[in-house]
């Protein structure tokens, strides 16, 4: 008979959601792909309790929850640090972590990137929707998987053998900053753009507005003397599209955004860079480089 890890949230933090790699072939009929924003993280996070990189983790926003064990297991955290404490002690980053029957988790507030990772070893036992664990707001708010977590809600995790302890290299570990320059390739309605319009977008230093989350980075500035050509049909979008909205302001969408869109795509960040947008966080600055798909 497996044991059984029982995880109960005692206070939620800001967003924190269980997300996988997300679901795809579905994007026709509407639905998004969802899915852990920095997927780097999600994976060495799963590396590290022994299991597939696919596993769901909980990601978490800012600052995160309180969590509540019952049982036996092993856990691992990457991503931006939030000052995790265990029992009320310090644990480390990147490493495999036991736990045991009682133990309290808490995660703080991050001061360098966005987004946390926890990863549990073993079966969770939470709904599987279209193959896949990712939450997803618009679609998902029902008993089962809630959109995020929430207060008193809690899950089951069948859990693997113990392993030994292992930590991922330091020098393999990211390093989060406050300002990041973002490459992009050009978007299908690039050139319908003026140039001014153009060389504003790549030389401007844009700042992260606070209105931003999973479906959406905002950009604060406005994009100087655009002047939208009026309605756009809706085409399909896909994660990292950067659109333009009718005031000026350039929109990035992230992984819970809609399928199509109206506004005029001016570029599409390359995927290697996606992650690096998922950990940038309100405040923070980014500036746009333009690359040739090669």
């Amino acid at each position: 008979m497996p044991e059984f890890l029982k995880v109960k949230c005692l206070k939620t933090g800001l967003y924190t959601s269980i997300q996988d790699e997300g679901r795809f072939g579905v994007q026709d009929q509407g639905i998004p792909i969802s899915g852990a924003l920095d997927k780097s993280s999600m994976r060495i996070a799963n590396q590290l309790v022994g299991n597939l990189p696919n596993s769901p983790v909980l990601e978490m926003t800012l600052f995160g929850p309180k969590l509540k064990f019952e049982g036996q297991g092993q856990i691992a955290i990457t991503g931006a640090n939030m000052k995790a404490t265990l029992n009320g002690k310090r644990v480390e980053n990147y490493m495999t972590l036991n736990i045991k029957s009682g133990d309290l988790l808490e995660f703080h507030n991050t001061d360098f990137g966005c987004r946390t990772y926890m990863s549990i070893g073993g079966q969770w036992q939470v709904q599987n929707w279209s193959n896949s664990f990712s939450a997803l707001p618009s679609l998902m708010e029902e008993p089962g998987l809630p959109a995020r977590l929430v207060d008193d809600y809690s899950f089951t995790v069948a859990i693997n053998q113990m392993q030994e302890l292992i930590s991922y290299p330091e020098r393999n570990r990211p390093l989060f900053s406050e300002c990041y320059v973002i490459r992009v390739v050009t978007g299908p309605e690039f050139d319908q753009f003026e140039i001014e319009v153009i060389q504003d977008f790549f030389d401007r230093i844009f700042v992260i507005h606070g209105d931003s989350n999973r479906m959406g980075y905002r950009l604060k500035d406005n994009l100087q003397d655009y002047v939208p050509s009026g309605e756009e049909i809706s085409s399909g979008i896909v994660v990292g599209t950067v659109q333009i909205s009718n005031a000026g302001k350039p929109i990035i969408l992230m992984a819970d955004a809609q399928t199509t869109g109206g506004y005029p795509r001016i570029a599409n960040v390359v995927s290697d860079d996606l992650e690096i947008v998922a950990q940038l966080k309100p405040g923070d600055e980014l500036k746009f480089m333009l690359v040739s798909l090669e």
